[in-house]
């Protein structure tokens, strides 16, 4: 689980939402907390600003839950290890060398 804003890796926001087995905590933490490093355009806030970050991180991430929770689809859910085998075959065809 990420302890405030040093403790995790920044990342891109991938999609949380119907997967199964649901997303962690520590995936909806890390994307609350990479939505307000992009936002506020700093990946360590300074002290006068370290309250007010960690803040929306927790916030935004007490939202992200509920809107997980209650977004509703009819389309079965994702598997998350065919969808990671998806995105390294991509990043392998994107990055592959001549």
């Amino acid at each position: 689980m990420c302890q405030g804003y040093h403790a995790c890796m920044c990342r891109n926001i991938h999609t949380l939402h119907n997967f199964e087995p649901a997303a962690t905590d520590d995936e909806v933490e890390a994307a609350a907390l990479q939505y307000v490093r992009k936002i506020s355009g700093s990946t360590k806030p300074s002290q006068a600003n370290a309250e007010a970050f960690e803040r929306a991180v927790a916030e935004i991430a007490h939202i992200t839950r509920h809107l997980l929770e209650d977004l509703v689809t009819t389309a079965p859910p994702k598997d998350r290890e065919v969808e990671a085998q998806k995105a390294k075959e991509r990043s392998a065809k994107r990055f592959a060398t001549v």
